[in-house]
């Protein structure tokens, strides 16, 4: 594998650095900004202008293109042909899908075009380290929102698709201080005394009066959701949203349940870390400010 210090990268030729961040975050608008702060002071700085420019300086027609230079989710074919020159990047990324059968390609094969036809761009999702079946239950579960919800939505994966690619990058920078998503969650099903994993959990803020989503994402085997948020994204001060989908996974389980969703308000002040777990069980639930 081929190696690249912090300082190497600063030593870049222009337009060899430029082309690499292109393969980063797929945005011309997005590389030119980030190219006035080249050379970089710190793989911190690197991030922050990263961040900065993605959620900040980027308008709609950025982020679209941006969106348009992925292959779609377990299309291998465009993955090979169209896309060759991130072919690494994200043939890695979506490494589960290489090892997924013909019926479940197919099944994302249908899923993705009612996605592109309903929203207008194609499923952005942050695939590292999600396997196939995980992959297919968020588009399923994400055909469900609004095309504006989606765009929001696929802008954080994006972001979280930018910072891993810059880290495999610089592979030998000193990435320490990136913590993990700003907002974070754990469920505890207390009837069997075991975490809750594959639980759909959206989160959401109000917008002019009504509740939008802007990330979503499915609880792991230990209940937890790490990476809700990009490493670097602080949300401003207001009330959010938690929804967990309780319903769909007491039914999964056969467990007669009384409550088809848990939506928990909660209150964000600072750019702390915090953590909002879930004590669950068929009928009751509670929660409470975690660290």
């Amino acid at each position: 594998m081929n190696t690249m210090t912090f300082a190497e990268f600063n030593a870049l030729p222009k337009e060899e650095s430029s082309q690499k961040l292109f393969g980063c975050c797929g945005s011309t608008i997005w590389v030119e900004k980030m190219m006035t702060h080249f050379p970089f002071s710190s793989e911190e700085k690197l991030i922050d202008a990263a961040t900065n420019n993605w959620y900040h300086q980027c308008t709609e027609k950025d982020w679209r293109e941006a969106f348009s230079q992925h292959p779609k989710i377990g299309d291998l074919k465009s993955l090979n042909e169209k896309f060759a020159a991130t072919k690494k990047e994200a043939g890695a990324e979506q490494a589960a899908m290489l090892e997924a059968d013909e019926r479940v390609l197919q099944n994302f094969a249908t899923a993705n075009e009612d996605y592109e036809n309903k929203n207008g761009f194609i499923f952005i999702v942050c695939a590292t380290g999600k396997p196939a079946i995980e992959m297919y239950r968020l588009l399923q579960d994400r055909l469900k929102n609004t095309a504006e919800e989606e765009f929001l939505i696929a802008m954080g994966e994006q972001h979280k698709i930018t910072i891993i690619r810059l880290q495999k990058l610089i592979n030998e920078g000193d990435w320490s201080f990136l913590k993990i998503s700003q907002l974070t969650t754990h469920i505890l099903d207390t009837s069997v005394g075991k975490p809750a994993g594959n639980i759909t959990i959206l989160l959401q803020q109000k917008v002019a009066e009504r509740w939008q989503t802007f990330a979503q994402g499915i609880t792991d085997k230990d209940g937890r959701i790490t990476n809700l948020l990009p490493p670097s994204r602080i949300l401003p001060p207001g009330i959010y949203k938690a929804i967990f989908e309780t319903g769909d996974y007491f039914k999964a389980l056969q467990t007669p349940s009384f409550y088809p969703a848990v939506e928990v308000q909660f209150l964000i002040k600072d750019d702390q870390h915090y953590h909002v777990p879930l004590l669950l069980n068929p009928f009751g639930y509670s929660t409470y400010r975690g660290s």
